[in-house]
């Protein structure tokens, strides 16, 4: 029988690896993509392409206004995206980020009766943000299994989250082989409004050497 889930969509790499994993075990996905008033914008535009190209049965783009708390590169533009590599926890990272896309998907899964959802955390090659690590992700799903009627009725939520442990090479390696066309994604955190990356930036340069370590042509547009 096809249970339905709930996939957090951005529109980049990890994001559309985790759909087609989600898909080719035979979930109904519905996908998420929330505009925060990031500066990717153009990653929207991606999760729309790669939600129609990979069969998700709905696509929802909720908006909130992170911009308005601030504190990150990626939604300040008064604060400059890295394009060297930085020590420790870069300005990239947006605070609370991923507690509120996860609750926000957790909400949905409540409506639709879903009982698990999929997010494309990486704790590998990833740029050190402390939401993305494996143990805030156990943390997350035992808050939604204790903050639902859902779970509290006897249906227990379900975090997955399939790539947390892959090197990024080992990502697009999972994600051609289940057909992901990655020229329709954009992980760049400051891509022009039609979706060429920089190259340069920390979001670029994983995304790079993932390709590279694969062995696979790299689809990216660049500037």
């Amino acid at each position: 029988m096809t249970t339905k889930a709930v996939v957090l969509l951005s529109g980049g790499l990890d994001s559309a690896t985790t759909l087609a994993i989600a898909r080719a075990e035979g979930r109904e996905c519905h996908c998420l993509t929330i505009d925060y008033g990031q500066r990717h914008r153009a990653e929207l535009a991606a999760a729309a392409r790669v939600a129609r190209a990979l069969g998700a049965a709905s696509h929802k783009v909720l908006k909130i206004d992170l911009a308005a708390v601030g504190g990150s590169a990626l939604t300040d533009r008064s604060i400059a995206v890295p394009e060297a590599p930085t020590q420790g926890i870069p300005v990239t990272y947006v605070p609370a980020r991923n507690t509120i896309l996860l609750s926000l998907a957790l909400a949905w899964a409540e409506v639709l009766g879903a009982q698990d959802i999929f997010f494309g955390a990486n704790a590998v090659d990833y740029s050190g943000y402390p939401d993305c690590r494996p143990e805030y992700m156990r943390a997350f799903e035992n808050l939604a299994n204790l903050a639902t009627r859902a779970a509290v009725e006897g249906h227990r939520l379900a975090l997955h989250t399939p790539i947390i442990h892959l090197a990024k090479a080992d990502i697009v390696r999972r994600g051609m082989a289940l057909g992901v066309d990655y020229g329709l994604t954009v992980s760049c955190y400051q891509p022009t409004e039609d979706g060429l990356a920089c190259g340069r930036c920390d979001a670029c340069r994983l995304r790079r050497a993932g390709f590279e370590a694969a062995g696979i042509p790299d689809p990216t547009r660049y500037r």
